[in-house]
């Protein structure tokens, strides 16, 4: 299952400002690993996860999806493994209706138009969202594009899924759909987010990133549990522990 690894060797990243946002970052995701990402504002959480699929490119090092290194020439291929939930919806919602957004990704594959359709309707019941197929998505709640935005990476039904804070404008109910969702996505998994106890809950492996480097990998049940830690990365713990 080498087409579900994951792997970021020595990567530097700069923007243009002169900000640097990583700055050496070294970690390797394996098969059905899920695992979050976790730090402070700034810390290079949505740097990171945009290299992933080649949206942003290394300054220096590499970054490996299966068995290809990320290139300007493999970076189509790559985005073919790897789909990434971006935080802000409205960075991948353009089209007229929702089922035009969703359908975008098939359509491009190449898939005929009854099997887009069907792709179409299983991501959107994923997400409890098929009543809203004929919407414009500009006419959407927050919370609605969020989960219309997710069944748009669900319907390429990719090998590696990579999510930046995907439960933040999601209501409690449509959270604890997601956490449901995700458990049963069982390829490889990378989800940044604020909301500790999501990973908690999702994620048997944490990366915490501090200043655009690694500064602990290891088990969720111990990284978030260590409350000097994530105090040091100005994180609190998760608050299903809190209250222990």
């Amino acid at each position: 299952m080498s087409h579900h690894i994951v792997e970021f060797k020595d990567v530097f990243f700069r923007y243009p400002d002169g900000t640097q946002a990583l700055g050496g970052i070294n970690f390797r995701i394996t098969h059905g690993e899920s695992v979050g990402v976790v730090g402070a504002n700034g810390a290079g959480k949505s740097t990171l996860l945009q290299h992933m699929n080649g949206y942003l490119m290394p300054a220096s090092g590499t970054v490996t999806i299966g068995d290809l290194r990320l290139t300007k020439r493999t970076r189509q291929e790559i985005r073919r493994k790897v789909g990434i939930v971006f935080q802000n919806p409205d960075d991948q919602l353009f089209m007229p209706t929702v089922f035009d957004d969703v359908a975008f990704g098939p359509l491009n594959l190449g898939m005929d138009e009854a099997s887009v359709r069907e792709r179409v309707n299983k991501a959107l019941c994923m997400v409890n969202s098929l009543a809203l197929r004929d919407k414009p998505p500009h006419h959407l709640s927050c919370g609605q594009k969020s989960a219309v935005a997710i069944a748009a990476v669900m319907a390429m039904e990719p090998d590696i899924l990579a999510m930046d804070e995907p439960a933040a404008n999601l209501d409690p109910k449509s959270r604890r759909s997601l956490i449901t969702l995700l458990k049963t996505f069982k390829h490889s998994k990378i989800i940044a987010s604020h909301d500790l106890d999501l990973i908690l809950d999702v994620c048997g492996r944490c990366i915490v990133i501090g200043d655009g480097v690694v500064v602990a990998d290891g088990p969720s049940s111990e990284i978030l549990s260590d409350r000097a830690l994530l105090e040091e990365n100005s994180l609190e713990l998760p608050l299903s522990l809190q209250r222990r």
